[in-house]
């Protein structure tokens, strides 16, 4: 169906990042992120399925969680009655971190028009680099292929700043010891983050958060919801596909999927009418974390639209019944 995309549709996908989030946050401190995992992709396909469209997962993380949930890539969301969308959806973007009670865990999914979406089946890690829309005209193709400090270059010429006043946000994994190394020799302070890919791109990309740049390779899911959310908070983005095994390589050319191809956040994720939605559920420098008062739970959260640039932050009491 090519009906129009209601612009109320941010504030449902709010409530499908709450109804994750309220789940995950039971699973706290529990170290069990593979039920912790289920229950709120459980929870949160549920909460789509509410909805009033028709709606297709375009990328999900079973290729690099192992484990399959009914939010994996290809899988129907919604009542199929209303606009055909391509949705990304991450019930608990930073797993482990909730499991082991730390910080910056949230819950978070986007959609736009069928078609939107960039969907590489079966690639599973890309290489990324994200900035804010000050430093979006810096980034340019020869980026991914330059060394570190030519593109920190461009982007503290652009952003008048210092490189050694930069700050980079990389998951800490063995595979970016090099990356990492260019990096601090350039000068550059590096942040280093166990998990949160998205949260990482959102951090990059929001001018209010003293953040400059994300570098290095994540996954193909997380990349596809960075692009809704850059692309809505007006930032720039690169990715190329970055296949991490023998196995995922053969699989990418046996799909004859284009390694070499440099994509821009348009290219991730085209047209305007996008939306992106994201719900705390511990602490971070984004959004508040999941708070108990009584029989009340409260929680923080974002929701962006792309063709107005709006950016609303919600905070909603929730009653809990038994």
């Amino acid at each position: 169906m090519n009906e129009r995309i209601s612009p109320n549709l941010g504030l449902d996908l709010v409530r499908v990042t709450e109804a994750a989030a309220l789940t995950a946050v039971r699973w706290l401190g529990l170290g069990m992120p593979d039920q912790a995992n289920q229950q709120a992709a459980y929870a949160m396909a549920e909460a789509f399925n509410t909805l009033n469209i028709d709606g297709r997962i375009v990328a999900g993380e079973e290729g690099k969680m192992g484990t399959h949930t009914n939010l994996d890539g290809g899988s129907r969301v919604g009542t199929g009655q209303g606009p055909t969308l391509d949705v990304v959806a991450d019930p608990i973007d930073g797993v482990i971190l909730l499991s082991h009670g730390r910080p910056n865990a949230i819950a978070v999914a986007g959609v736009a028009p069928g078609g939107s979406m960039w969907a590489p089946t079966p690639a599973v890690y890309m290489e990324k680099i994200i900035v804010d829309r000050e430093a979006g005209e810096a980034l340019v193709p020869e980026c991914m292929d330059a060394p570190a400090a030519w593109t920190l270059a461009l982007v503290a010429r652009v952003k008048k700043k210092k490189v050694s006043d930069l700050i980079v946000f990389i998951l800490d994994r063995s595979r970016h010891e090099d990356l990492i190394d260019e990096i601090r020799t350039a000068g550059a302070r590096v942040i280093l983050h166990g998990q949160g890919d998205i949260s990482g791109a959102l951090m990059a990309a929001n001018p209010d958060v003293n953040v400059d740049i994300l570098m290095g390779v994540g996954g193909v899911s997380e990349g596809v919801i960075s692009a809704c959310a850059v692309k809505s908070l007006g930032g720039a983005m690169l990715g190329r596909l970055a296949p991490q095994s023998k196995q995922e390589r053969a699989a990418v050319e046996s799909a004859e999927l284009d390694m070499e191809q440099i994509l821009t956040c348009s290219e991730l994720v085209s047209g305007d009418d996008i939306y992106f939605a994201a719900t705390g559920i511990t602490d971070s420098v984004l959004l508040k974390g999941i708070f108990y008062r009584g029989n009340l739970a409260e929680t923080e959260s974002l929701v962006i639209r792309s063709k107005t640039g709006t950016r609303r932050l919600i905070h909603a009491e929730h009653l809990l019944r038994e």
